[in-house]
């Protein structure tokens, strides 16, 4: 799985035909209104091992590990290119 979200980043970050600001990655953020906080993918700076960073609104750097990756998903087309759910 963390394999998966790592290539899906990494795709989303570096393939020429695709525009991160057309992806959101959905996490699991307590405190959040149902946990669940949606990052946009051209807010994420680097793809790590184990985890992405990303830039909050405030501009700080925040590392998430990819366990905490519930959803991918192109916000234009609505397709989705990770779920958590098909995984379990």
């Amino acid at each position: 799985m963390v394999s998966l979200i790592r290539n899906v980043l990494n795709k989303i970050r570096w393939h020429k035909g695709l525009d991160p600001k057309d992806y959101e990655v959905y996490i699991v953020h307590r405190g959040a209104p149902g946990d669940v906080k949606v990052v946009p993918a051209s807010h994420i700076t680097q793809v790590l091992s184990g985890g992405f960073k990303f830039k909050d609104t405030n501009g700080d750097e925040k590392v998430i590990p990819y366990h905490r990756v519930l959803l991918i998903r192109n916000r234009v087309s609505g397709d989705v290119l990770f779920s958590k759910k098909d995984k379990e």
